[in-house]
């Protein structure tokens, strides 16, 4: 059986959304110095919904395709659906990741938070904290 998926080598070999968005209203970076991996996400929202969304990622091509794979879940959502996305959603989307891969995941995932907790803060908007738990710890999902 092969290591990765079709889906995880097309969104790797061909990742969706990558840039920058100049002046987004959000945006989230999280990474972690112990396995590498580093992700930017930018947003534009107009009216509570997600109507662009760029990725920047330094990374192995499991967090390259679990950053253009979550920008393509959540872009044109309503920001309340994006807040639901997991990276167990992240992973099924992708057709799977290796176990000790799965920290690309939970990393998107949490850059997307990262970025909405940005637009939030920016705007004054009240939100429940425990929605946006830091510090992704990539030593127990990975050998690292």
């Amino acid at each position: 059986m092969a290591l990765y998926s079709d889906k995880v080598m097309d969104h790797f070999r061909n990742p969706r959304n990558v840039g920058v968005i100049e002046n987004a209203d959000a945006v989230g970076e999280v990474g972690n110095a112990k396995c590498g991996d580093i992700m930017t996400m930018y947003l534009k929202i107009d009216n509570d919904i997600i109507s662009d969304v760029k990725f920047e990622t330094f990374g192995c091509g499991s967090a390259i395709a679990s950053s253009s794979m979550a920008t393509e879940l959540i872009k044109g959502k309503p920001i309340s659906e994006a807040l639901q996305l997991t990276n167990k959603a992240v992973a099924e989307a992708l057709d799977g990741l290796p176990a000790y891969k799965m920290h690309c995941s939970v990393l998107a995932e949490e850059a997307i938070k990262s970025a909405i907790k940005d637009y939030y803060d920016k705007n004054g908007i009240e939100y429940d904290k425990e929605l946006f738990a830091e510090g992704h710890d990539c030593a127990h999902c990975c050998d690292v």
